[in-house]
Parts: C-alpha cells; structure tokens; sequence
C-alpha cells in the first residue's frame, strides 16, 4: 500500500512540474523524481500526458488560435503558450543561416525579432505597435541553442502595455526586453509614441 501512496505522489509531483516547466523531458523529470526513464514513461502514459514533442505541437496549436494583433505568420519563433492580455512563450531554435559567418554567433535581430513578435502577441487587440524597447543582450548566443523566450504583461496604462520578455536558453538567461506595446484603433496611424 505504501508503494501505491508514494506512485501517486510521484505523478502528482510529475503533474505539479510540467505545468510549471512544459518543456522538461522524460530524462529531467526522471532525474527531478529520481527514478527510471521508464517509470517516468509509464506515468505519463497512465496519466494520459503525451511526450515533449506531442505536448510542445498541442500547445502550439492551442496558441495559435488565440492570436489577435499578428498573424501567425509574422511571429519569429513558434508560439507555445499564449493568455492573451497576461503571458505568452515561444521557443526558437538557432540555425545556421541566424549566426555570423565569422563569429558563430546569432545574430541579434533574430533574438529581438522573437521577444518581439512575442510581446505583440499578447496583447488582446486587433492592431498593436511596438512604441518603445529597452533591450539588454547577457551573452553570446551559439547555433544549435534552443531559445526558450516568455512574455509578460507587467501593466497597463491606458492603450499602453507594459511587456516583459525574458529569453533563455537551456541553462541561463541570454537576453531581456521591455516593450511598451501601444494599440491602436483601426483609424489611427502610429506617427508617433508619446512618455
């Protein structure tokens, strides 16, 4: 009976850790649990969660249909997660063709262009500008990096938004944005952001 109490802690735990961290695989659970890869595989199989891949497509397929102010075309990345007006991830992996040829490093408007679109994507409007942005680059990022970037509604005043997007990559933060997002009625034209 006891091994029966402790299963159903471990998936409960199981369940509590994919909710705060989506993209955690069978080997990270396994070692955060500390059991098997298997045991990780059957719990998820009798829990009915399916495997990094297939929950990674469902999430994006789910967010895709709540954008409003961009097309799913336009986002720099593929969005995963998206409460319009709140938060949102994506998740962009860094190609060849996004690095310098030299230095091996991506380029930067990539980087920008991902928080970017993200922060967009957000915001519960038909139509939103990027008025201001305060970025901050930590370090170099490299070919072959998954960048994992999360947006946030911090506030807002009026038909602004205040939106903070923080890009990682596996182990540390590598980037950082402020955006203020400003919407627009359909008639407006963006001339110009004033303080």
């Amino acid at each position: 009976m006891a091994t029966r109490i402790q299963k159903q802690v471990r998936q409960q735990m199981l369940k509590d850790k994919l909710h705060v961290s989506p993209f955690v695989t069978d080997e990270e659970l396994a070692a955060f649990l500390t059991v098997s890869v298997q045991t990780i595989r059957l719990d998820r199989l009798e829990l009915g969660i399916p495997e990094l891949r297939q929950r990674t497509k469902q999430m994006a397929e789910n967010a895709q249909t709540k954008l409003k102010s961009i097309g799913s075309g336009e986002l720099v990345g593929e969005l995963i997660d998206l409460e319009l007006g709140r938060s949102g991830i994506s998740i962009m992996q860094v190609t060849q063709d996004m690095v310098f040829e030299k230095t091996r490093v991506a380029r930067g408007h990539y980087v920008f262009s991902q928080a970017n679109s993200l922060a967009l994507a957000v915001i519960d409007a038909p139509i939103a500008v990027t008025g201001v942005a305060n970025i901050k680059y930590k370090i170099p990022i490299h070919v072959g990096e998954k960048l994992v970037a999360k947006a946030e509604v911090m506030k807002q005043r009026g038909n602004k938004y205040f939106v903070w997007v923080k890009t990682r990559n596996d182990k540390q933060e590598v980037f950082r944005a402020k955006f203020i997002i400003v919407t627009l009625a359909e008639h407006d034209e963006p001339i110009g952001i004033k303080q």
